[in-house]
């Protein structure tokens, strides 16, 4: 069985309250239980965090893992360590994120973690975590 975590960056504690117009009305705590019931073939885990340092730690201590599903959140535009961290090892990441940034304010629009990841997944939703975990499915 395949191992993915789910690592969720600042401000993503407060799905299902932040913005419903851009992040939806649920949080990822309720939506993992419907892809852990889906997705029965993966073992997933959940970590979020506010703080970039614990980001980095959780990243760089998950090297027993087949895959991460990575949500910097506003991170993905400022934060070149978590770019460096996921550099530092050899499990593929995914870059998700729910809503389209590439539709939103112009400084969102650049992301200092994308050349970092093997893809990235934007503007779907939550459904944007279905479709990392389908990658991790057959790859």
């Amino acid at each position: 069985m395949k191992k993915i975590i789910i690592i969720n960056g600042v401000n993503l504690g407060e799905l299902g309250n932040r913005e419903p117009e851009w992040y939806g009305f649920s949080s990822l705590e309720e939506y993992l239980e419907k892809l852990r019931t889906d997705f029965p073939q993966l073992e997933i885990d959940y970590f979020q965090s506010d703080s970039l340092d614990q980001l980095v730690d959780r990243i760089l201590s998950s090297r027993h893992y087949d895959g991460i599903i990575l949500n910097p959140g506003a991170f993905t535009h400022t934060s070149i360590v978590l770019a460096d961290a996921i550099k530092a090892i050899s499990v593929p990441v995914v870059e998700v994120h729910i809503s389209n940034v590439a539709k939103r304010e112009k400084l969102r629009r650049e992301s200092f973690i994308s050349a970092a990841v093997i893809g990235t997944i934007t503007g779907f939703g939550l459904k944007s975590y279905r479709l990392a975990l389908d990658f991790f499915c057959i790859h």
